[in-house]
């Protein structure tokens, strides 16, 4: 009789970081329409995506601290917990003040991207449960499955249209993706309870960061810059740029930010495979930049057509730093530093990334629209730039 194999960890937690980015790719989209459904006005919108972003940069360093010394698998339940009683509140609640305190306590997330207290956790995880060789691969796997999900979940967006002739209120319908989206942190818990539980060593370290202080140090001063551009243009301030310019319906936005996923996803393995040929930096700069580059030609576009078709190549592009950039990060550190890098090159991003949707959003209320985008393109090719002259000569042990 063959004895039956263990299901591997890393499908557990392939499996529930994919429904929570098909949550997170919904939600995205329905934010701003759920709010501007609610009589708020596109500055508001920005600073909700603003205090969601914080809130996320406060409890990336909490975990950050807790990673060291705690259970993986049980901060990721707490987790998972907490995005379960996001979506409750969500569903429920019409006051200003108490989404801000949702947004920025809970798990929504406007950027349907790696901005979220799960992904620290989930990389120190993922690093632990594979082999230095497989590190990018999985990295690129993992990105891969998320992006899919949130591709998936881009469509959902057409749900609360299809089910209004039922007789329901698009408002009560938006209300109802909430709760779908709690209902999903609760199967991703199950998931997680899955996961071995193992602490990140034997002994926890005496310092959260050792040897490898200044070197995370530095990579978070750059990664912030590339946040700080990124959250101008974070998913929820896209497609609300798209709705106002162009009109777009629900549907038709969800078709968009489907395919604009699949390309996102399936870069993902193309990142892994030029990584190995010509270095995770090189990866990471050069397809970054002319995503920018198009991400720029967007901004001037005078039709519908070009600007989607600009934004698709944009979004085959930018993403393919994602799995580098993470295997970067877990390759230069220590093992027992890896949950506290993830978590200290997370947070100032979460903080950057934070900054900048409230100032998108004054932009939007000025009816300067298109400055976002331009702002976006032109700080990630800066910080592309730094990244390449601080860091191409530091090589991971795979590369050397």
């Amino acid at each position: 009789m063959r004895p039956v194999q263990s299901i591997h960890p890393t499908t557990y937690l392939f499996a529930a970081r994919a429904l929570r980015d098909f949550g997170d790719g919904f939600v995205a989209i329905l934010l701003p329409v759920y709010l501007l459904a609610l009589g708020f006005s596109p500055l508001q919108v920005g600073v909700i995506a603003t205090a969601s972003l914080f809130g996320s940069a406060f409890l990336t360093i909490v975990v950050g601290f807790l990673g060291a010394h705690r259970d993986l698998r049980g901060l990721l339940l707490g987790a998972a917990s907490l995005m379960v009683a996001t979506g409750a509140a969500m569903s429920v609640i019409n006051d200003y003040a108490l989404l801000l305190v949702v947004a920025f306590a809970g798990t929504i997330n406007p950027s349907a991207g790696s901005v979220s207290v799960f992904v620290p956790l989930e990389h120190a995880v993922l690093t632990r449960e594979v082999a230095s060789v497989e590190r990018t691969r999985m990295f690129a796997r993992y990105s891969l499955v998320g992006s899919l999900a949130s591709a998936f979940g881009a469509l959902a967006v057409a749900l609360p249209d299809l089910i209004t002739p039922l007789g329901l209120g698009q408002l009560t319908a938006i209300k109802l993706m909430f709760i779908l989206y709690a209902l999903l942190g609760l199967a991703g818990a199950v998931l997680y309870a899955r996961i071995p539980p193992r602490i990140t060593g034997d002994e926890p370290p005496k310092a959260v960061l050792g040897p490898s202080r200044a070197i995370v140090f530095k990579l978070a001063a750059l990664f912030s810059l590339d946040a700080f551009a990124g959250g101008f243009v974070v998913q929820s301030l896209l497609a609300l740029w798209l709705f106002e310019r162009f009109n777009l319906s629900l549907a038709e936005a969800g078709v968009f930010f489907f395919w604009s996923g699949v390309l996102s996803a399936f870069s993902f393995p193309v990142a892994a495979w030029l990584s190995k040929r010509v270095g995770l930096i090189n990866t990471m700069v050069f397809t970054h930049i002319p995503s920018s580059i198009a991400l720029m030609l967007a901004a001037f576009a005078p039709t519908l057509p070009l600007t989607l078709s600009l934004l698709l190549i944009r979004a085959a592009l930018s993403q393919m730093d994602v799995p580098t950039r993470s295997s970067y990060v877990m390759a230069v550190v220590t093992e027992a530093e890896r949950a506290a890098a993830a978590s200290f090159t997370s947070v100032p991003r979460s903080l950057a990334a934070a900054a900048s949707p409230a100032l998108a959003g004054a932009l939007f209320a000025a009816s300067y629209r298109s400055l976002p985008l331009l702002i976006c393109a032109a700080l990630k090719i800066t910080y592309d730039l730094l990244l390449l002259l601080q860091f191409r000569h530091v090589k991971p042990p795979e590369e050397c």
